[in-house]
């Protein structure tokens, strides 16, 4: 795909690799869709784009988890650009607990925006991006391949995707429409100053070394050359794709191997 005049919906688009891919796609000749709760951030980012890029940027606010928003912001993308191209859902929000401590509103509350989310939007553009034989792309994680220990919540929720997803791409075998399944690995970015505790408070700091992740830039490169060469799974990690492998030859060693790690974290739930 030539994404040169290319309408790309990105949910998620005020912070972090999702502010990252604005840029990307708009630096490769898309014009962008930002989407996200924070709108006045999410004007700031597009006034700034259109000043670099020669696209046009056009903010909508948008609260995934409610389907009404998901509704009203395809409705106005397609006003304003008559066709959808590619949509990323990468909204999501993540969670640090222990699944017998955690309050369910926690579990809901990951479902809604990580799970829920993609699949309002997916649902909403599909008519144009069947039309325009075009992309659904959702952000995965490696939690998408192995469940991780106190993030139960999140990693149900990749998996859920990654499901969706898969079915959609089956469903779409000859329709022209293209599924890509990104897989990040931990990504240098604000996700888990925001995560959920047990009680669904922001934990307020991440507990992994965040200078030593993959930048949301270099995510986004590998994303949008994904989205161009109509890729179906983006492992991005050595990390990841070791995951993958072990998850399906030896997966109680691997069960081993992610308990230590996170036992090893900075304020380890595991005891």
């Amino acid at each position: 795909m030539n994404l040169k005049d290319k309408v790309v919906v990105i949910t998620g688009a005020s912070s972090g690799i999702g502010k990252a891919m604005v840029y990307e796609f708009a630096s490769r000749g898309a014009n962008v869709v930002l989407a996200a709760r924070q709108y006045v951030t999410l004007c700031e980012i597009s006034e700034d784009v259109q000043k670099k890029y020669p696209v046009k940027a056009l903010s909508i606010q948008c609260d995934v988890s409610k389907e009404g928003d998901c509704e009203s912001m395809i409705k106005q993308t397609v006003a304003t650009f008559a066709r959808i191209d590619v949509l990323v859902n990468n909204a999501g929000i993540t969670m640090r607990a222990l699944f017998k401590d955690m309050d369910l509103s926690v579990f809901k509350s990951v479902m809604d925006i990580n799970f829920w989310g993609t699949v309002y939007c997916t649902r909403y553009a599909m008519p144009q991006l069947l039309a325009n034989k075009g992309t659904v792309v959702g952000i995965s994680s490696i939690s998408g391949i192995k469940g991780l220990p106190s993030r139960s919540a999140y990693s149900a929720s990749k998996f859920a995707m990654n499901g969706f997803l898969d079915s959609l791409r089956t469903e779409n075998l000859h329709t022209g429409l293209n599924v890509l399944i990104a897989c990040p690995g931990f990504t240098a970015s604000n996700i888990r100053n925001v995560a959920l505790d047990k009680n669904g408070n922001q934990q307020g700091e991440s507990n992994l070394e965040e200078d030593k992740m993959m930048t949301a830039e270099e995510v986004a490169k590998r994303i949008a050359t994904g989205v161009e060469n109509k890729a179906r799974t983006l492992v991005m990690t050595t990390q990841g794709k070791l995951t993958n492998l072990l998850s399906k030859f030896v997966p109680g060693l691997l069960d081993k191997l992610v308990y230590n790690v996170f036992a090893k974290e900075k304020d380890s739930l595991l005891k």
